[in-house]
């Protein structure tokens, strides 16, 4: 072969593929690839987009595309800069341009991608699409709200179709997705996509989690029912979770730290909570961390509070005692702190924090797959809940022992 065909050989994704990362046949609106880490579906998806780009019959090539995922930056990271996203998997005569001041790709023949992140489904509001990409739907932070917005613009063209990339979870809008009768789906494992794999993950992760709850489905790409063992239920959380942050007159950072460092340490659980004026708790963020030194995971606690321009510390002193005091406050003195000890089993801790859930008192500022998982799997046994230990202190500060705050308002 001549240069040229080899690059035109080499491009040709349609011969590459495997089967399951290519699109099925047939009149479908969506396509759910449920892939394990690894497995090659952020390539399916950038091909896809390459495809329907180079669609020669103007009633169904791409023109207006929307790229979304979890946040700005994991879009641009991933589905467009990253080693299999579009700029990468294009071939220089077709590769797009990335305007990243607009959030937007434009390729030569005049088709345009709009970058988007569940953290604001307002944005959706407005353009109008004829093709969709979607990744890590099971992450996304307002996911129903981001994908309804989706579904109203995604109306040109003779076949508007979307494609939905993400490992498996069983979130509500997923679950809903595998019922939908427009809806076709592929499947594909961590092991299918082996050949392109370091062989230290195959050694040291997939043979670590392999049979596991967690390797059946972050490897094995399995839809597992969601135990719900804990004090909570998915509908409770469900019901108390709101697409927007109020007006705050509080915010707190909760602290649950982690004792040594390294992968066998805990998680340090770190959970931001908000509180309005009408007292009620909103749940900010997940900023809990793995594998952090004592010095790192201080550091990373006062960013957050700064970053969040939070008025209170609450941290757990059970272990550690005036040691993580001075690990917080070494470098930033005028953080407000409050240590609590444990008198009581965690258990017994949460069950309060449980009824205000049930009261109405509680909200999710967005979707949390770790904390949440924490909150439905604990009954009082196995590995320590970090980040719902993190929760519980926050929470029982903020609407059990409060104290006087500065009467401002802040808009977060």
């Amino acid at each position: 072969m001549s240069n040229d065909e080899l690059s035109v050989f080499l491009s040709e994704w349609s011969f590459w593929a495997r089967p399951d990362q290519l699109p099925p046949a047939g009149n479908w609106t969506t396509w759910l690839l449920l892939g394990g880490r690894g497995a090659g579906k952020t390539r399916a998806g950038a091909e896809w987009i390459r495809m329907r780009v180079r669609e020669q019959d103007p009633s169904f090539a791409a023109r207006n595309i929307a790229l979304i995922g979890e946040t700005l930056a994991a879009v641009r990271a991933v589905m467009v800069e990253g080693p299999s996203g579009i700029l990468s998997v294009s071939p220089e005569h077709e590769r797009p341009r990335f305007i990243s001041s607009r959030n937007m790709l434009i390729w030569p023949n005049g088709a345009k991608a709009q970058l988007f992140s569940s953290t604001r489904p307002a944005s959706l509001r407005g353009p109008q699409f004829d093709t969709a990409w979607c990744d890590e739907l099971s992450k996304w932070r307002n996911d129903q709200m981001t994908w309804d917005m989706l579904q109203f613009g995604l109306r040109l063209g003779a076949r508007p179709q979307q494609a939905v990339t993400t490992t498996p979870r069983s979130t509500k809008l997923l679950l809903n997705l595998i019922e939908d009768k427009n809806c076709v789906i592929s499947r594909a494992t961590t092991a299918d996509n082996r050949a392109h794999l370091a062989p230290s993950f195959l050694s040291d992760i997939v043979e670590r989690y392999r049979g596991t709850r967690l390797g059946r489905q972050e490897l094995d790409a399995e839809m597992l029912e969601l135990e719900q063992t804990g004090l909570w239920s998915i509908e409770l959380i469900d019901r108390q979770r709101c697409p927007s942050i109020p007006k705050l007159k509080r915010v707190m950072v909760s602290l649950d730290p982690a004792v040594g460092s390294g992968k066998r340490v805990d998680h340090c659980g770190i959970i931001v909570i908000g509180q309005c004026a009408q007292g009620f708790a909103y749940v900010l963020s997940d900023e809990s961390r793995l594998g952090l030194t004592p010095l790192q995971w201080g550091a990373h606690v006062r960013r957050i509070y700064h970053d969040y321009g939070a008025d209170l510390l609450v941290a757990e002193v059970n272990q550690g005692g005036d040691l993580i005091r001075e690990l917080i406050l070494r470098d930033a003195p005028r953080i407000k702190f409050r240590g609590v000890r444990a008198t009581v089993g965690k258990l017994a801790r949460a069950e309060p924090i449980v009824a205000f859930y049930e009261r109405g008192m509680v909200f999710h500022c967005g979707r949390f797959a770790a904390l949440e998982d924490e909150m439905l799997n604990y009954c009082g046994y196995g590995a320590s809940p970090d980040r719902l230990d993190a929760l519980v202190w926050g929470l029982d500060i903020i609407l059990m022992k409060p104290e006087p705050v500065s009467p401002h308002i802040r808009p977060l």
